[in-house]
């Protein structure tokens, strides 16, 4: 259940970045709601997420992830630069989250 929470924050941490890109410097009222109710969501979600996963391995998954999310969305629907050195980044990065995750399955 904790990791569905953890998706949860993280989405909703995504959902709140592309309303801030959105918000025009915080000058239009509906993103910037976004912004704060993404947040939010996102941090109340993780903080009950910390009950149960250990600090390093939720911060890391919770930042990596969103960042990788991020940086595909960027790719996909802004036209951001998709080189091959981005896009090996991206895939360590999940590596990296995925690694930790299957070590922390391992020491329960």
């Amino acid at each position: 259940m904790s990791w569905l929470l953890l998706l949860g924050a993280i989405l909703s941490e995504v959902a709140g970045t592309l309303s801030l890109r959105a918000s025009d410097g915080f000058t239009r009222p509906g993103p910037v709601l976004g912004v704060v109710v993404g947040y939010g969501v996102s941090f109340y979600l993780f903080s009950v997420v910390l009950r149960d996963l250990p600090l390093g391995l939720a911060y890391a998954a919770w930042a990596a992830l969103g960042t990788a999310l991020i940086a595909v969305i960027g790719i996909a629907a802004f036209g951001e630069p998709a080189s091959a050195v981005r896009l090996a980044c991206i895939a360590i990065v999940i590596l990296g989250v995925v690694g930790a995750a299957a070590e922390h399955a391992e020491l329960r």
